[in-house]
């Protein structure tokens, strides 16, 4: 327990003193585009009495010092107005100003960017200097908001990675769980298949063992099942639509007789490479996950189609429907609207088709009220 409230103590002061950092680089960026902007207030101060100095120069007027400030200026964009005319600019785009509009446009964009600075070269009469901001202090402006889409960047990678990992270990010990009830699931099904072939010899019902053989057999497919989780799965070249059938045939005996079950698909067989215990569990999950839906009663069919390259198992029920802003988070682990459910059947059954036989599961389409068809796709084998 000390242990835990010491990792979320050390946590919270790591995020509190990256902030402070971030609010500290801020400050600093804001103080130097300030410091900056000021010292262009000033060369602009400068380049005005410049400009009332040559207006007003005489014979013997020394010009050298304001040619030179002019000169010198070759990055902040400036308009000088006089009676609401243009009589001089520098650092400005020729395109804008052969064009009116848009050097009107300019001269307005001067105006709401930086406060004019008043000439009065003789009493009585005023020219106007608006400028604007240098490519530098546009650069500096703009700083800020790149760092912080820096900052969130690398906020997200460090946060995904930390999601992997946990989610990594989750898997791990979710495989682990799951491979030790396997282990432990085997020992009372090895004495069952004991006590089987006594019942056997004492010459019960054959329709009764039988029936105990196929439950002993569905266990076992259940134990193989969990065992595989977080192993690579053997993939075979099969008949997908064969295997298909067979499990859903099974689960059609297991299930009420208020589910009016049907099946369609090719006479041909397609062959596809994938896992039949794996893929097994997937339909299995798939035509569980429509019964619920239909609480029991209703009308479940599933049908298989080989178009071109691709085979596709549609299964379809007449269950309560899928809102359409569900259609993805249905397959997200944890997502249930039953009362009583873990949310990881579809979630599991996604794993299975796209991860371990690179297909694919959509919610093809679903109407409240009226009913859901799962689609699940693969690629068909091309056998020489």
């Amino acid at each position: 327990m000390q242990f835990s409230e010491s990792r979320n103590t050390s946590r919270w002061v790591i995020i509190f003193a990256s902030f402070l950092i971030i609010l500290l680089i801020l400050w600093n960026t804001y103080t130097f585009f300030q410091i900056f902007k000021q010292e262009e207030r000033l060369k602009m101060n400068l380049w005005a009495n410049a400009q009332k100095t040559l207006i007003n120069a005489g014979e013997t007027t020394d010009l050298e010092l304001p040619l030179q400030i002019f000169s010198n200026n070759t990055s902040i964009p400036i308009m000088l107005t006089e009676n609401d005319s243009i009589i001089n600019n520098k650092n400005i785009d020729e395109v804008i100003l052969k064009d009116k509009q848009k050097s009107a446009e300019f001269l307005l964009g001067l105006k709401n960017e930086n406060q004019p600075i008043e000439i009065e070269y003789v009493p009585g009469k005023f020219q106007y200097l608006y400028y604007g901001d240098s490519a530098l202090l546009n650069k500096l402006k703009y700083y800020p908001i790149a760092l912080l889409l820096i900052i969130v960047l690398f906020a997200a990678l460090v946060y995904n990675f930390y999601r992997s990992t946990k989610m990594a270990t989750q898997n791990k010990l979710w495989a682990g769980m799951a491979k030790e009830t396997a282990h432990q699931i085997g020992t009372p099904l090895t004495s069952l298949v004991g006590w089987v072939e006594i019942l056997k010899s004492e010459n019960i019902d054959i329709t009764t063992t039988s029936e105990i053989e196929k439950d002993i057999e569905r266990l076992q497919t259940i134990t193989e099942r969990f065992s595989k989780i977080g192993s690579e799965p053997i993939l075979e070249n099969k008949d997908i639509i064969a295997e298909t059938q067979k499990s859903y045939d099974y689960l059609q005996s297991r299930f009420s007789k208020n589910i009016e079950f049907s099946f369609s698909g090719p006479e041909a067989a397609v062959i596809v490479l994938f896992n039949p215990t794996l893929h097994s569990w997937a339909i299995e999950n798939l035509v569980k996950n429509s019964i619920d839906a239909m609480k029991g009663r209703g009308k479940l069919s599933l049908e298989v189609l080989h178009e071109g390259g691709l085979v596709k198992i549609n299964i379809s029920d007449t269950g309560s429907g899928i809102p359409k802003n569900q259609h993805k988070s249905v397959f997200e682990p944890g997502f249930t609207t039953k009362k009583r459910g873990w949310g990881l059947g579809l979630s599991l059954t996604k794993r299975i088709v796209e991860e371990y036989h690179k297909g694919t599961i959509k919610v093809l389409h679903s109407e409240i009220g009226k009913g859901t068809t799962m689609q699940v796709s693969f690629k068909v084998t091309e056998l020489i």
